[in-house]
């Protein structure tokens, strides 16, 4: 069963070593110091940032982070796809990964972003869309958005997250269903 929680400071170790796997690193580029780690998710984790830093889990055990947060609370990542695309009031995004390289390949992304999607329906009453970009160098995570019931709305530039990449990226949209 895929549950989670709040990423905590304890998590912070786990969540290192995670950032150091070369299958997250390339697409994350993140700084793994113990101190950049607990500057860049300490505040989320002491709800100091309106951000959702999850920890997900596969029957207890860690395995993933899901990032959720609304587009009003952050307008600057807004404002740079506002001029290329249409974004919903109430929309809001999730960035991924699976951190543990055991369950890589294993459905388990799909399901994970599934069930944070239905969650967010819950969770956030005035959602109104998810809406994911995406590099359009990363089949992989593509096409588990894909998987899970999104589709690719439009090829939008956007600053990378790696400086190995072009500005190229896939937007990915699923909207709340008709109740």
């Amino acid at each position: 069963m895929i549950s989670w929680r709040r990423l905590d400071e304890p998590d912070f170790p786990l969540l290192r070593r995670w950032l150091e796997q070369p299958h997250v690193a390339r697409w994350w580029n993140h700084e793994t110091s113990p101190a950049a780690v607990a500057r860049d998710f300490g505040p989320a984790a002491r709800g100091e940032e309106p951000s959702e830093d999850l920890l997900v889990l596969l029957d207890g055990e860690p395995f993933g982070l899901v990032q959720r947060s609304r587009f009003a609370d952050y307008p600057e990542d807004g404002d740079e796809l506002a001029g290329q695309v249409e974004i919903p009031r109430g929309a809001m995004t999730i960035d991924y990964l699976i951190g543990d390289p055991r369950r890589v390949g294993r459905g388990l992304g799909t399901r994970m972003i599934q069930a944070i999607v239905r969650a967010t329906w819950a969770d956030h009453p005035r959602a109104t869309a998810v809406l994911v970009p995406v590099h359009v160098g990363n089949p992989a995570s593509w096409r588990v958005l894909e998987k899970a019931g999104l589709r690719r709305v439009a090829e939008v530039s956007l600053e990378p997250d790696s400086p190995l990449d072009d500005r190229a990226h896939y937007l990915y949209r699923i909207d709340r269903p008709a109740d």
